[in-house]
């Protein structure tokens, strides 16, 4: 009984989603921030759980999730793509591979056994992820949507920088984040910003609909968002952790359709608490749509149980959305961790 209190007073402080170091150096109003904290502009009231919406939720319970799970894919890391060519491969939760001609980038990258801020509580894997740390190629930048526990990970951040020193680009307010654990290449972006990465590389931080924080007291200090990269004649989305929103159809209208886009289908339960932060499968496939991405592929699933679904649920949901709007299922796909998928773009 001790434990189990124990675990219900944590997640309730995880899911408020208390902190750690953020500072905003950007101090003019816009539509996304109001000069002291960010929010959406596409929410009419901001998401911004209680103690007793928290409560709420626990007591609706939770299914049991498998304990072990063995991956079975094998990933091919790249070594030399062609200029039309781009491979993906899925490691774990919201955290990929992507590869193109003369570049590597990780999104979010998670390698920890827990996502949280103590070491021995809290989300716990229950899967190793895709590929193995060590089999990892030369990393040159990295992409921070932002800063909750399992997309910002800062041990797994600090061996990257040990091992690669990658460019890491993050949303405003978490560059300090960063350098506090060493890290000295990192540009900070606001949405509809643009780095350009090399001569055939342009990434572009666009909006998303969620929020931020690492403690008690720096909900939404900091920024969120997505990424469309824009490579040769390729482009790729990473839709990051996000509501569903008008937000997907105002990146196509500005920044054209993607050849892939990656876009989470998990931790959606229950619905009067997740909905306005993560989206179900039924709203990924409203999203690809939005978008018109030729290829989509589900994320946020299948590592970490942060959320009321079963399981599976998300695999069998989005298999019923797709017949339901009569789009076929190879064009929006789940990977298994550590499986890789080489698409090039003149054959789509």
């Amino acid at each position: 009984m001790m434990i189990d209190r124990i675990f219900k007073i944590f997640v309730a402080i995880f899911l408020l989603q208390s902190v750690s170091c953020t500072s905003i150096q950007k101090t003019a109003v816009t539509d996304h921030y109001n000069g002291k904290k960010f929010q959406n502009p596409t929410l009419e009231k901001q998401f911004s759980p209680s103690f007793s919406d928290i409560f709420r939720m626990m007591r609706e319970g939770r299914p049991k999730w498998p304990k072990n799970i063995e991956n079975t894919a094998i990933p091919t890391i790249e070594k030399n793509l062609d200029k039309d060519e781009t491979s993906i491969t899925f490691v774990n939760h919201a955290t990929f591979l992507i590869q193109l001609y003369g570049l590597n980038i990780l999104t979010d990258p998670v390698w920890s056994k827990r996502t949280s801020p103590i070491s021995f509580i809290g989300p716990k894997r229950i899967r190793e992820p895709g590929v193995d740390f060590s089999d990892l190629p030369q990393i040159d930048v990295v992409l921070i949507s932002h800063n909750h526990y399992d997309h910002l990970d800062k041990k797994t951040l600090r061996k990257l920088n040990e091992r690669y020193s990658p460019k890491f680009i993050v949303p405003l307010g978490d560059k300090k984040l960063l350098q506090s654990i060493g890290i000295k290449d990192v540009i900070e972006m606001d949405w509809w910003e643009n780095i350009q990465i090399n001569p055939y590389t342009v990434i572009s931080f666009t909006p998303a609909q969620h929020s931020s924080g690492r403690g008690l007291f720096d909900r939404d200090k900091s920024l969120w968002g997505s990424y469309f990269i824009k490579h040769l004649n390729q482009s790729i989305y990473f839709g990051g952790d996000a509501g569903y929103s008008t937000h997907y159809s105002d990146i196509k209208k500005r920044l054209g359709s993607p050849d892939i886009a990656m876009l989470g289908i998990g931790s959606y339960a229950p619905q009067f608490f997740m909905k306005p932060v993560h989206m179900n499968p039924e709203e990924g496939v409203k999203a690809h749509k939005d978008l018109n991405a030729k290829l989509s592929i589900g994320m946020h699933v299948g590592t970490f149980q942060l959320a009321s679904e079963p399981f599976d649920e998300p695999q069998l949901k989005l298999k019923e959305a797709l017949q339901k709007e009569n789009i076929p299922e190879a064009t929006f796909l789940i990977l298994q961790e550590g499986e890789t998928k080489k698409i090039s773009v003149s054959s789509n």
